[in-house]
């Protein structure tokens, strides 16, 4: 946010970052937001998000393993050799596709991996869902 002037940031683990409350993380002032948001809209926020909601998501997805970098390395080189995957290192391990994408990454505070996945139908992100996780739990 500081290198581009962002006024607002998020992550898909529901931490919410505003510029003008020092780039902090604030679910509170994330929460009053979206209330006076709504505020005068006849319909639920469920109704209103649907059609946002390009993309099929798995949510977080946590995973407990004894040595995360090396389950890391193990996923990394099965996707390398993949057709048509792309991956990057800026948070954790980011494999994408043309019609799915997903991210690994260790906690900071626990031996976890976490799994974020999205896909263009339900079917192909439960696929991937399942193969990465299958890599990950073996």
């Amino acid at each position: 946010m500081a290198d581009t002037g962002a006024v607002f940031g998020g992550e898909h683990s529901g931490h919410f970052y505003f510029r003008d409350f020092w780039c902090a993380d604030s679910g509170m002032l994330a929460a009053l937001h979206a209330v006076a948001a709504l505020g005068n809209q006849p319909k639920p926020l469920s109704k209103i998000l649907k059609s946002y909601q390009r993309y099929f998501a798995s949510g977080e997805i946590n995973s407990t393993v004894t040595d995360p970098s090396s389950v890391l390395a193990h996923i990394e080189e099965v996707y390398r050799t993949k057709p048509g995957v792309t991956l990057d290192h800026l948070d954790g391990l980011t494999v994408s596709a043309e019609a799915w994408w997903f991210n690994l990454r260790p906690s900071n505070t626990e031996p976890l991996l976490r799994l974020n996945i999205e896909a263009n139908t339900r079917a192909r992100m439960d696929r991937v869902r399942d193969e990465v996780l299958d890599l990950i739990r073996r």
